[in-house]
């Protein structure tokens, strides 16, 4: 993608999802991640029914009544994205691939957090690291995103989401909010990894995939290509046992991936690329709420 070409891009996803994280999710963003904890924020006279817990005894000395210290939630978070870069997530049959519904939620997300002040990094993954971009704060930096979103090239055309939350625990020390973007096409078990990156941070999932992984379309033979080993096939995708198998496999896999999920106590929430990821992030906040 040329220069200008990747800066006009980007200035349409700024606009669509800026406006959109400014619209709709704001307030629901907000409630959804919640701060580190509590801060102390000032002192006030005491009133009846506050905690004696509170009380600030250098000031209650000082004007000989009493007061208590007033404390309001620690909101800064640091948010990480952990974004698939697999060749997987170049597959799209309808309006657009899973790379750019992923793209578009990144950046919406992205924009969310720095409204709520918050600071943002992304972890850009395929069977290894292939990027960290450490968290900072404003506009600037969440346009280098984007950009970095929309033209980034992995080395790896493989997946191993193992090694993705791995790392995310051993660089990112103080305790984040992780958004894990991926079409979860890995056949690796990685729930133990998961489990422990989610006691240590608060790691949410959200799953992006085509309505052709799901449901084979009658459409005769077919050559099919596995877009990370390059491996190629013919499918008769006119025969019903052929279709029937392949519904059975996608059923199986999301009932591991769901499995997977709960065992590991993160949300997440799936979503087709011919839907509205507007819908999917409403959800995903309605249920931390």
């Amino acid at each position: 993608m040329e220069t200008s070409e990747i800066l006009k891009r980007v200035r349409q996803i700024e606009i669509k999802t800026r406006g959109l994280s400014s619209n709709i999710f704001a307030g629901e963003y907000h409630s959804a991640f919640k701060g580190r904890g509590m801060a102390f924020s000032e002192v006030r006279e005491y009133q009846y029914g506050d905690d004696i817990r509170d009380i600030e005894w250098n000031v209650t000395a000082r004007f000989n009544k009493p007061f208590i210290k007033v404390f309001e939630e620690e909101r800064e978070l640091t948010v990480m994205l952990l974004v698939d870069v697999s060749s997987s997530l170049d597959f799209g049959t309808t309006i657009q691939t899973k790379r750019d519904m992923l793209t578009e939620i990144a950046a919406t997300l992205a924009f969310s957090a720095i409204q709520n002040n918050d600071k943002i990094g992304v972890i850009f993954f395929s069977d290894r690291i292939e990027k960290f971009i450490p968290p900072k704060k404003g506009r600037k930096h969440i346009l280098y995103i984007i950009r970095e979103l929309l033209d980034f090239k992995a080395e790896s055309r493989r997946t191993d989401i193992q090694q993705a939350v791995e790392y995310l625990t051993q660089v990112i020390k103080r305790r984040c909010t992780c958004f894990l973007l991926s079409d979860f096409i890995d056949e690796r078990d990685f729930r133990q990894s998961l489990t422990i990156a989610n006691r240590k941070h608060d790691v949410v999932a959200l799953q992006v995939y085509d309505r052709r992984i799901a449901e084979l379309p009658d459409v005769g033979l077919m050559r099919v290509k596995d877009a990370e080993t390059g491996h190629l096939q013919w499918v008769d995708t006119s025969s019903r046992r052929v279709r029937k198998a392949h519904s059975q496999w996608w059923r199986e896999s999301q009932e591991k991936l769901e499995d997977t999920f709960t065992r590991s106590n993160v949300d997440h929430v799936s979503v087709r690329t011919d839907q509205d990821y507007v819908v999917a992030l409403r959800n995903l906040f309605a249920q931390r709420t």
